[in-house]
């Protein structure tokens, strides 16, 4: 997959292309079936299929004090994307000066002359262009003009329920995990690099792997049923992950431990993935060390019926 990060470095034989704009943070299931909507037109029209987004969140730059904490990082969004057929991101630095572009301007010079559009997906709701003056009707005029068509987008819903980042975002700050898995169409995911912790988990309780996660949108606080996963290698294990502050140790900061339920082979990971299955309990104060690796030792046993009946269902 080809990206963009600035509108200079996009080839002037770009496209045509057949594309969708927004945000798309958590690349959810709504958002997956307009990315294969768009490369399904795309191979229909032999365009390149791509997505047009914002880095950082325009919100950021309008509206700081209302910008969302975000579900994914850049470059998981740019994965997400990719699995969904993308093959081409224009990952726009959104500025007070891109934002003060006109909706005439933005078509022009962006769906245009750099992106040769021939379609251009977005949702009913969209907004564009400076002070947001430009909606979907504008983009139809627009389009008619220079020379692309508009595919509006529905909102999309499962059982009944619309899927929204802002949902999902709700339910995984709560601890709902496993409900966000299924909107999300994937687990929700930390990534970061592996840090050293306080050495008292491979002393006192069980060893586990620190993470420093990226991401701004953090799970509630509790042990959960996870699967980790070395960015670099690839290796893959089962393993439960504990959210938290470690109070049997009076931890004062909010770390992301993660405890292997695989056997780790070859060099420890220096930068992982885990993703979020299920919730299994609440962080709490244990009395000793010792009941803390008791419990420990239950919630493996837990986690490891799940790990064998998410397995079964291939469920993540």
């Amino acid at each position: 997959m080809r990206i963009f990060r600035a509108a200079s470095e996009v080839p002037p034989d770009f496209g045509p292309s057949v594309v969708t704009i927004g945000n798309f943070d958590g690349v959810h299931l709504g958002h997956r079936q307009i990315m294969r909507r768009v490369a399904s037109l795309a191979s229909e029209m032999a365009c390149t299929p791509a997505v047009l987004t914002f880095d950082p969140h325009p919100a950021r730059v309008l509206a700081p004090d209302r910008a969302p904490k975000l579900l994914m990082t850049v470059d998981q969004r740019l994965r997400a994307m990719q699995s969904e057929g993308i093959e081409a991101v224009l990952l726009i630095p959104f500025s007070l000066d891109f934002a003060a572009l006109t909706p005439d301007g933005f078509c022009d010079q962006i769906l245009v002359r750099l992106l040769r559009a021939r379609v251009v997906l977005v949702g009913e709701d969209f907004r564009f262009g400076y002070k947001q003056a430009g909606n979907i009707e504008t983009l139809r005029e627009l389009g008619t003009r220079l020379g692309f068509t508009v595919e509006p987008v529905s909102g999309i819903t499962r059982h009944g329920e619309r899927i929204s980042s802002t949902g999902i975002r709700a339910l995984i700050t709560a601890g709902k995990v496993s409900r966000a898995c299924r909107l999300l169409g994937a687990p929700f995911s930390l990534e970061g690099d592996v840090v050293r912790g306080h050495g008292i988990g491979s002393k006192q309780t069980v060893p586990t792997l620190n993470l420093a996660a990226e991401n701004e949108v953090l799970p509630h606080a509790g042990v959960y049923v996870t699967r980790t996963r070395d960015l670099d290698a690839g290796a893959q294990w089962k393993s439960i992950t504990n959210v938290g502050y470690r109070p049997t140790f009076d931890g004062q900061s909010l770390t992301v431990e993660t405890f292997l339920l695989d056997p780790l082979t070859g060099a420890p990971p220096e930068h992982l993935n885990v993703g979020f299955l299920a919730y299994i309990r609440e962080e709490r104060r244990f009395q000793s060390p010792e009941a803390l690796k008791s419990q420990i030792m239950r919630d493996v046993a837990v986690a490891n019926r799940l790990h064998r009946r998410l397995t079964k269902h291939r469920v993540g």
